[in-house]
């Protein structure tokens, strides 16, 4: 009988499992990924909003040397620039030393999150208390967003032009603003019903006060929010025509489980991606290529309008960015690259039956590459080219990334999908690569920091090879 390759050694030659970071990753590796959390978390705080994040982001970027570019604009060999898209979307570049024709390195992430948004006309009373009518943005469900602490932000922009930022809810000092939900005594009828449907989306009403303004004889608690809101901001009930007002979770980001392995927080999906895109590009100086960061506004609702990734503004500035070096426009598209990069689900032994678990995201286990999201027979997806996934593979692999792929949950189950179909439309080779999320889309979602971290490095590794 011949020599046979003994069964654990073909196996650990021939097989594939996803690594846990923890096992791969000596002390100071851990600890440079808990470091690391602290950054991100101190970002969530402050950019609950997509005009927070790109407010916060650009004062990052300026302290790195980031200048902002205008259309037309000279630009030089290891020149860094950020172009803000009306206060909602951010591009950041930097200009490498070879030839543009090569293309440019994306990584392209959003920074809106699904949350509660004030109508145009919202303030009414009934019955001793006054409120804020909503409509919903992105996919949430709605049952999360009731008797938790809400924090109110967003600007007022006056018909003079002025504009007026709002945030209140944040600093301990400030009141919070609350959903009513019914109690459990008066709940019969409401716990018959499935979840989609026991709040209804018109029951979304921001409780604002109750007490009256004095001497005032119809609507005085009405008049009375009003009458503080003008005290503190100087707007008027008129001024809700031109506003941009959102309800966000008033909770910080946290430290999560005994081990403080994991961060919940509010805005992980896509934070989580934007924030270590940026820094992986602060981080890589002395890269060869061109560089580009994007933090896209609207892909919660289909990527729409003029500060999503379905305007034409990313082809505008590649054509600029080419024209100003010399380069070919339809050559620098072709030669691009882009990692679309948006967070994955991650698989939740609590609900097994929703995932496919060879083919799912797992907590600890790395960045996840994502080849194609969409819905049922891949609708609605990019679904990059294994010559692509293969080249993102190698260069994980040369620079010692923890990573693994992953699927959003069972084939038939639901779907989703990302900004890189809008990409790739553009003849740039695009792929999903994220972190992890349990509990997406709620008001406070769980990462691990560990994935957090090889984020960074596999974004560093994008921009370098």
């Amino acid at each position: 009988m011949e020599n046979k390759i003994p069964a654990a050694e073909l196996e650990a030659r021939l097989g594939y499992k996803k690594t846990n970071f923890y096992e791969k990753a000596d002390e100071a590796t851990v600890k440079a990924a808990y470091d690391y959390a602290k950054g991100y978390m101190a970002y969530l705080d402050t950019a609950k909003t997509e005009r927070e994040a790109v407010t916060v982001s650009i004062e990052m970027a300026e302290k790195e040397g980031y200048i902002p570019y205008t259309f037309g604009m000279e630009l030089t060999v290891g020149g860094k620039y950020y172009y803000n898209n009306r206060g909602r979307n951010l591009y950041l570049f930097r200009i490498g030393s070879e030839s543009i024709n090569n293309g440019i390195r994306i990584v392209a992430s959003h920074v809106d999150v699904p949350r509660i948004d004030v109508k145009q006309s919202p303030l009414y009373e009934d019955s001793g208390m006054a409120f804020f009518k909503t409509h919903y943005y992105g996919g949430i469900r709605k049952y999360q967003w009731v008797t938790i602490p809400l924090a109110l932000h967003g600007v007022v922009v006056k018909a003079d032009g002025e504009v007026v930022n709002v945030c209140i809810g944040e600093d301990p000092t400030d009141p919070v603003i609350y959903i009513n939900d019914l109690l459990p005594h008066l709940a019969q009828d409401q716990s018959q019903k499935p979840l989609g449907k026991a709040i209804p989306a018109e029951s979304l009403n921001l409780l604002m006060g109750t007490r009256p303004y004095p001497d005032c004889e119809s609507n005085a608690i009405r008049l009375n929010v009003l009458a503080l809101l003008n005290e503190k901001y100087g707007i008027t009930e008129e001024d809700f025509l031109s506003a941009d007002l959102s309800a966000v979770p008033a909770d910080k980001a946290r430290d999560v489980g005994l081990d403080r392995s994991l961060i919940g927080a509010y805005g992980h999906d896509d934070r989580v991606c934007a924030y270590p895109s940026m820094t992986a590009l602060f981080g890589t100086d002395d890269a060869t290529h061109t560089a580009m960061v994007i933090l896209a506004d609207k892909e919660e609702i289909g990527s729409e309008g003029n500060t999503g990734m379905q305007t034409e503004l990313l082809t505008d500035l590649i054509s600029e960015i080419t024209t100003a070096l010399g380069g070919n426009f339809s050559t620098v598209k072709a030669n691009s690259k882009c990692l679309s990069s948006d967070v994955a689900a991650c698989f939740d032994p609590n609900f097994p039956e929703v995932f496919e678990r060879r083919n799912t995201a797992m907590l600890n286990c790395g960045v996840a590459m994502s080849k194609y999201t969409g819905h049922g027979g891949k609708s609605g997806t990019n679904d990059a080219p294994a010559e692509f996934v293969a080249w993102v593979r190698k260069i994980m692999a040369d620079a010692g990334v923890v990573w693994q792929a992953g699927e959003l949950g069972k084939t038939d189950q639901g779907g989703g999908g990302t900004v890189a179909k809008f990409i790739a439309k553009h003849n740039i080779e695009t792929v999903d690569l994220g972190v992890p999320v349990i509990s997406m889309h709620a008001p406070f979602e769980v990462v691990s920091k560990a994935d957090v971290y090889t984020a960074h490095q596999a974004f560093e590794a994008f921009f370098k090879a």
